[in-house]
Parts: structure tokens; sequence; C-alpha cells
């Protein structure tokens, strides 16, 4: 602490509260050890960061990082990785922001894409089938821990009991739009906050990340505001431009030069506009993801999502990655005159440019308002609501999964309006259920974490396709 006092100056002015000690080559290497350790979602990550920034770092203290996480709460878009770039932002301007948002994403694309790879290649190898075979069981487990996990924190009355149920509903039984669900669910939450009802007035979940708690004033950073975190009406209209440009500029071009109904098109317009609507995590968005890229486009079928979704659960990066694979399946089957293998890699890496280039927009544009945007209590109660959505958009995805993971066969039923998938009872798939009940007993029972419960799935999965002679 002594030396850290000799660096850090309590009262120091705003001006020069930039001068905080911290080469950009030593940040650059702790966000490179940063994007190598962040497997286990959101939660994880967060944790992780703190960890590492607040309590060993010591970049910044601990309400300065509360304040960065409850305004990516506020975002579309991954809050992790977000944070990482408001985090390398307010230490080293843009170039941390690039630095720390790009390194915590690139092992996630390396890793996804050379999954991506082996599955479409391989993909009908015994082998490789039963391998995923495992991890839907396992996939399906965390999916349904994570309804629990996030319904604890924010179903703290019955009106959002009410907002969760009325988001299930319109998602499973009437297919609703999933930007439409979480527009309704924010108007809803905003009119309470400025209504001032009570069932709308709370905090975001994150009131305390854990681990040793670090004093502002004891930080790299200090308690000051360096110069460049303060609003500018120049600098916004700089960031706005620069950021639509790399964002838009590719869509507009592919929808020129392709037109509209080419897969690669479809792909940069549909992610872009999913890049706007992201809120309440990967799982929430997975729900509109799956609906969209199995039923609407037919890009992969059902059971792929999961495979997916398993390749990003075991890969670090944000979980949010899995949008890659979608990419990739989509562009590998509609290569036009590429290889499948090339037409799948551009596929994926379009998906993943259009999902992240706004993350970076976010930031660098509404960073520093953040203050203005944490203290608003329509805006935190808008958020409220849509975290208590999301817990519906999470449980239609988990019975989605579980009705495609269980059954081998479904029906469509339409009636006065709704339309659902029904299980045909006699087409239980008896193996697969079997595993995903070892693996909810192993998750819920005995707190087995993520990672050992994804080993274990893919481990029987593979010997059970020994057992068959599949492989």
């Amino acid at each position: 602490m002594a030396n850290l006092e000799q660096t850090v100056s309590t009262t120091r002015s705003p001006a020069d509260a930039h001068d905080h000690g911290v080469s950009f080559a030593d940040a650059t290497r702790v966000w490179a050890r940063v994007a190598m350790l962040s497997f286990g979602g959101p939660a994880g990550q967060i944790a992780m960061m703190h960890r590492i920034i607040v309590e060993e770092k010591r970049w910044i203290g601990e309400t300065r990082f509360l304040h960065a996480l409850n305004y990516c709460t506020l975002l579309p878009g991954p809050e992790a990785q977000q944070l990482a770039i408001y985090i390398g932002w307010l230490m080293h301007k843009t170039k941390g922001g690039l630095v720390a948002g790009i390194l915590f994403v690139l092992p996630g694309v390396i890793a996804i894409m050379a999954l991506s790879w082996i599955y479409a290649i391989f993909g009908n190898v015994g082998a490789v089938q039963a391998l995923f075979f495992g991890l839907k069981a396992a996939v399906l487990a965390i999916v349904l821990e994570a309804v629990l996990r996030i319904g604890r924190r924010a179903l703290r009355n019955n009106v959002m009991v009410g907002l969760a149920a009325a988001a299930f509903i319109a998602l499973f039984f009437f297919r609703a739009p999933f930007p439409l669900v979480i527009l309704i669910a924010a108007g809803i939450g905003y009119i309470g906050g400025r209504a001032g009802w009570a069932a709308f007035k709370s905090g975001n979940g994150h009131d305390k990340v854990g681990g040793k708690q670090v004093d502002d004033a004891d930080s790299a950073l200090g308690e000051g505001v360096p110069a460049h975190a303060r609003p500018s009406a120049g600098w916004g209209f700089k960031v706005a431009g620069v950021g639509l440009l790399l964002w838009v500029v590719p869509v507009l071009a592919l929808l020129a030069f392709l037109g509209q109904g080419n897969v690669f098109t479809d792909i940069a317009i549909f992610f872009s506009k999913m890049a706007m609507v992201t809120f309440g995590g990967a799982y929430a968005v997975l729900a509109y993801v799956a609906q969209q890229g199995v039923e609407h486009y037919g890009w992969l079928k059902p059971g792929e999502m999961l495979d997916g979704l398993g390749m990003a659960e075991t890969t670090p990066g944000p979980l949010i990655m899995v949008t890659q694979f979608v990419g990739f399946m989509g562009a590998y089957r509609a290569p036009g005159v590429l290889s499948p293998v090339v037409a799948g890699t551009l596929g994926g890496l379009l998906t993943t440019w259009v999902t992240f280039v706004p993350c970076f927009l976010w930031i660098f544009l509404g960073a520093p308002f953040m203050e203005t945007m944490r203290s608003n209590k329509a805006l935190s109660a808008a958020l409220s609501a849509i975290t208590a959505a999301v817990v519906g958009v999470i449980l239609n995805l988990a019975v989605w999964f579980a009705l495609h993971v269980l059954f081998r066969e479904l029906h469509d039923l339409s009636w006065l309006g709704m339309s659902l998938d029904v299980p045909v009872f006699n087409s239980i798939n008896i193996p697969s259920l079997v595993l995903t009940l070892g693996a909810l007993v192993a998750v819920f029972r005995f707190k087995v974490g993520m990672i050992p419960v994804l080993l274990a799935c893919s481990t029987l999965g593979v010997l059970y396709g020994v057992a068959m002679g599949s492989i």
C-alpha cells in the first residue's frame, strides 16, 4: 500500500487524473491474461475481472468498477466484454478500449472457428456426433440453472413474476418477436419508474461483486475523472461517425452488391438487428437467434444450435460467440460460388464483426454520460423490467431446447392464434433423457461446476457411442 500511495495522489485534480502510472504495454499483457481466463459466462467473467483489475492490480476502485458495470447492464450486447472495453478506455483512452475489447473476444473467435471447421467437415463422424450428443444434455441443465439464477435476482415481487410469465407466454405460445417482448418490458418498466411505483424501485442486481473491496482513492486511477472521460459533443459526433461507418457500410455494401436473399446479406442484416436488442445476456438472445436461424432462415437444425452453445460454453470469451457458429453454418450450407469452408469462414467472421463492433460504439459514445445514466431511476426501472422479462425468455429457450433434445419427433399445433411444437411422446429419446437427468442432478443437487459437467457429459456421450457401435 505504501508504494501505491507514493504513486497515487488522492488529492489530484481531474485534469491530471490520467497520470496513473500503468503503462499501455503492461495493460495489454493484463488484458491478454483476462481474455485467456474468460470462461464461465458473464457472472464468472465479471468476478474474474474484478479479482484481477480491482483486487490484484488495483487499477480502479470498487465504486468505479460497479458504476461501469451498472452502465454496461443498460446496453445491448455482452456486458462482460463491454466492461472490459470501458475499463480499458478509462485507463488508456480509445486505444485501451480497443485492445481490451478485441483481446476479450479473440480467443473465442479462434476457438469457435476451429470447432466450426471440425464440426462442418467431420460432423457425421460417429465420435463427433457422440461428443455433441453428450454436450446437449449438459447445456440443457446449464440453461435451466441460468433460469433459476437470474430468476432469484430479478423476480422480487408479483409484478416482476407477471412480466416473466407474460414474456414466456408471448414467445412460447404465440411466437412473438423477441425484440418486441424486450421493448414492451422496457416501456412498462420505464413508465413504472417514472410513476414511482414500488414494484419498480430497485437496483439492477449488481450491488456487490465479491472479494476484497478497494477504495477509489487507493487505486491507480484515483477518484478523479480523466480529461478524456468527460462528455464532449465533438467527440460524440466523431465516435458515432466512425462507429457507424465500420458497422453499417459493410452491411450496405453487401446489400448493394449481393442483394436481398443472399446468405451473407441475411447474416449481416439479421445479426446487426440482433446487436441492438441483445438485452439480458447470451441465454436470452439465443432464443431469438434459435427462432430465426432455425425456423426462419434454415441455417441450422435445433440440435445444432445446442451443439454451438456447447462450443461457446467450453471456450473462453462471451457466450454470444455462439452466433459465429450460426453464421458459419448458414454460409457453409449456401456457399454460392465459394467453397463451403471458405464461405463458412467468411460468414462466421461477418457475424462476429456486426455483433461486436456496436459494443465499442456504445461504450465510446455513451460512457462519458455513465453517471447520468446510472442515476436515472426510470432507466433503472426499465432495466429491472427487462431483466424480469428475460427470465421468461430464457425459460422459453430451455423448453425449446428440451423438446428438441428429448424427443425425436414434434408436430406443430395451431389453435386460437397460438402456434407451438407438441412432442410425440412415443418418440422420446431415452438415452438423452437419462443423461440430461444426470446433468440436472449434478448441477442442482451437488452444485458441480459448468466445465466438469460439460466434460463428464461429453465423455459419457462418447462412451455411449462406443457401446452402441456408432464409433
